[in-house]
């Protein structure tokens, strides 16, 4: 054994344990060590790595540490075949496989693989936030969370993707970002089987089933799925848009919002549909386009049956039952359904038309609109008729062929009693009644 490490690996019959050579305590596992020098010894930190500057409590830590550099992974795992820097790294790894989880929380009956992620988990239950940011003050319940806080307020993205160029904060992000790369989506619902990139949205994902909304506004009493969710959300009470785009000026409440709202300058799509090749700036709408092929309708109406493609869309219908308008305009007084159609009405007051045709230089208030705009210079008609074979550039008015062959007439005028095939012309024939004014 090398004399020089601050650490010894002692050996007591079956047992071994690991001794702090700078203050003699020994642990019992090598992460309790490392812990334990990292809190009691961490201002002292003689070994420093002449690559990337850092500094650490023992020699070993930093001899870990270069295997960052040179990529040497002597640590493999016997069933995938993965590759690890640290025997520790290759330790939590086969928990994966295995499914063994040692560590219990007696709070919650919770298990982990590491005692590391059960230590953090009780923070979660006790509030415990050790970790404190010298420039903004605050507080984080890991060591790791604190770094790449860090890395905030000094723009550093040490984590490159050698396939786009793509840099990032963490570790973590680079991993998650290479499976979509190469479609690797390792975590896997028990209960409906969907797969996912990363732990955190599977986890978030869980909550779907379980109906769980731990964070609340204290505010509108409104329930999130994540915290984050919830930390959007109050900015629509408060008004606060930190995120602002450096092309156009445009402000958002998440830095999400902010990422999406640049491709629209950069003309970036980086999702791809692998049935028929379509590209779009975010998941979530490949998710949702994925349906017109799969023809899935997750969200019900517990009320009349109906289903919907996506959840906004249940939302809006539900609305229909109930009436309730939550979004109002503040410049006329009109009010809707949903915040995103405020959104839309606002343009027609500001004269705002953010979507642009490259092709015959047109504006328009929807991204939506622009789409079906395309189609007149493309002939592109997507949405054909089962029964006659019909094509139709909208699928709406595919909705609308396709009732002229049922017969269904799902708008009922209520005064008359008189049905129609859709929302259009029930308004218009309600105004026969009113004598050419909408109904409130």
């Amino acid at each position: 054994m090398d004399n020089s490490l601050t650490y010894a690996r002692i050996l007591v019959g079956k047992n071994s344990e690991y001794s702090c050579e700078i203050c003699k305590k020994t642990f019992s596992s090598e992460y309790e060590l490392f812990t334990h020098q990292e809190k009691i010894h961490n201002r002292e930190k003689p070994y420093h790595c002449e690559i990337c500057d850092k500094s650490f409590v023992s020699r070993r830590n930093l001899t870990r540490h270069k295997k960052v550099h040179n990529a040497e992974k002597p640590y493999h795992c016997e069933i995938c075949g993965k590759f690890f820097v640290s025997n520790s790294n290759l330790r939590r790894h086969t928990g994966i496989h295995t499914g063994e989880k040692l560590f219990h929380c007696e709070i919650c009956g919770k298990s982990f693989v590491e005692r590391s992620k059960l230590t953090l988990h009780i923070r979660s239950h006790t509030g415990e936030k050790p970790f404190h940011c010298e420039v903004c003050g605050k507080n984080f319940v890991s060591n790791d969370h604190l770094k790449t806080h860090k890395r905030s307020h000094t723009g550093e993205k040490p984590y490159h993707c050698e396939v786009c160029g793509k840099s990032f904060v963490s570790n973590d992000y680079l991993k998650s970002h290479k499976r979509r790369h190469s479609g690797e989506k390792p975590y896997h619902c028990e209960i409906c089987g969907k797969s996912f990139v990363d732990s955190s949205n599977l986890a978030t994902h869980k909550k779907i089933h379980t109906g769980e909304n731990p964070f609340h506004c204290e505010i509108c009493g409104k329930s999130f799925i994540q915290n984050s969710h919830l930390t959007n959300h109050r900015r629509n009470h408060t008004g606060e848009k930190p995120y602002c785009c450096d092309v156009c000026g445009k402000s958002f409440v998440s830095n999400g919002h902010l990422k999406v709202h640049s491709r629209i300058h950069t003309g970036e799509k980086p999702f791809h549909c692998g049935i028929c090749g379509k590209s779009f700036r975010e998941n979530s709408n490949l998710t949702i386009h994925k349906r017109s092929h799969t023809g899935e309708k997750p969200y019900y109406c517990e009320t009349c049956g109906k289903t919907f493609v996506v959840n906004s869309n249940l939302l809006r219908h539900k609305r229909t039952h109930t009436g309730e308008k939550l979004f109002h305009c503040e410049i006329c007084g009109k009010s809707f359904t949903l915040n995103s159609n405020l959104i839309i009405h606002k343009r027609g007051h500001t004269g705002e038309r953010p979507y642009h045709c490259e092709i015959c230089g047109k504006f328009f208030i929807r991204n939506f609109n622009l789409l079906l705009h395309k189609r007149i210079h493309t002939g592109e008609k997507p949405y054909h008729c089962g029964i006659c074979g019909k094509s139709f550039s909208v699928n709406s008015r595919l909705v609308d062929h396709t009732r002229r062959h049922t017969g269904e007439r799902p708008y009922r005028c209520d005064i008359c009693g008189k049905s129609f095939i859709n929302n259009c012309d029930l308004k218009k024939h309600e105004r026969t009644h009113t004598g050419g004014k909408s109904f409130e």
